[in-house]
């Protein structure tokens, strides 16, 4: 194989104004790898390369500049390497400090060998015959906002919904919980929360208590990534059970993964494959937490529907026991249309729909 590396940028516009503890986003950057072979161009595989403002650790003013040469330095290696898998191309070290690069070009690889029918993995949600449980996601906001969104998404049939906190007073976060419950108790609807780190370390308990009151399932991030002490004195205390996060992200080598698991000891993890290096990071993160009976689930990070797509495939190879984190594809006006369809809180994949990537070429 003569194989040939070509990065396209691409501006996802949101539908609304995605306030997050990290700031607003209204547009999103993504780069898209193409990947053929130059003896058969018709078959293309293609990966999103996705990093978040304030949030991916590879990301900077000038990561278009410093991507376009990471494509230059890929296709040297094309050029005097025969790749088999990627494996022997992630050994180049100028990969190491881009894990969403990481992640794209895993996709587009295994999309190309794949036959680049974006089908990556072959399991029965890429076969259209089983759907993937997923949380429908509350944005922060104003009040009238979230409580507009908790409507629809009640309406849509979800039973499990994550809410973004920390943005609003703490009183009236405390009240929209207080809504929900009053139409949908536990055991209808499963209530995930998510604090991007916006609790102080010494406040966290005392509000985990009040939220706690409402049956909350989980608690990603309380308080901010880096403080272990105080993660693990959270997470040891914690009425509701705590999700790690960013606490993940830019932890790479198996020794200390397996110390942060074995030092704070969260009951569970969630995992952005965009964000922690691709497919081979992430399923070294499982096999782990599996070995000390952390539980986790999959969650995207703002990809379009190729990102999302391959990302969904992925976590369909793992019997899924909870809902996963796979609703962001409804967020953009100018998403890549694509067999992806949510109905009654879950994700499927319909092959009688098409891919259409003339917004991409």
């Amino acid at each position: 194989m003569s194989l040939i590396l070509e990065l396209i940028p691409h501006i996802l516009q949101l539908k609304f104004d995605a306030r997050t503890s990290r700031g607003a986003m209204q547009q999103h950057q993504v780069y898209y790898l193409k990947l053929y072979d130059q003896e058969n161009k018709e078959i293309i595989g293609i990966g999103e390369c996705a990093p978040l403002p304030g949030l991916s650790p590879e990301y900077s003013s000038d990561y278009y500049t410093r991507i376009k040469k990471l494509v230059q330095d890929v296709n040297l290696f094309f050029q005097v390497n025969k790749l088999t898998n990627t494996n022997s191309i992630l050994t180049l070290k100028e990969l190491a400090s881009y894990p969403a690069f990481v992640f794209a070009l895993e996709t587009a690889w295994l999309d190309l060998k794949a036959g680049g029918k974006r089908e990556i993995f072959s399991n029965s949600f890429s076969q259209s015959e089983t759907g993937i449980p997923i949380n429908g996601l509350i944005w922060m906001g104003n009040k009238e906002f979230m409580q507009s969104q908790i409507k629809t998404k009640l309406h849509e049939g979800y039973s499990c919904l994550k809410l973004k906190i920390g943005g609003l007073d703490f009183e009236m976060e405390l009240a929209i919980l207080a809504a929900i419950r009053a139409v949908a108790p536990a055991n209808n609807l499963i209530i995930r929360l998510d604090a991007n780190g916006a609790f102080g370390a010494s406040e966290a308990l005392e509000k985990l208590s009040q939220l706690a009151a409402f049956d909350i399932h989980s608690i990603e991030q309380p308080i901010r990534d880096g403080q272990w002490e105080e993660m693990q004195q959270v997470c040891r205390a914690s009425p509701i059970p705590v999700a790690l996060d960013e606490e993940l992200i830019g932890i790479q080598g198996l020794e200390p993964k397996q110390e942060l698991l074995d030092f704070i000891k969260p009951t569970y993890i969630i995992l952005k494959p965009t964000l922690l290096g691709g497919f081979a990071a992430t399923n070294e993160w499982i096999k782990l937490a599996e070995d000390r009976n952390i539980k986790w689930w999959i969650t995207s990070a703002l990809e379009s529907n190729i990102g999302l797509n391959a990302i969904s495939q992925f976590s369909a190879q793992y019997p899924l026991e909870r809902e996963q984190g796979l609703g962001t594809g409804q967020l953009y006006h100018n998403n890549i249309p694509s067999p992806l369809n949510i109905n009654q809180g879950y994700l499927f994949y319909e092959k009688t729909s098409d891919w259409d990537l003339s917004k991409i070429f």
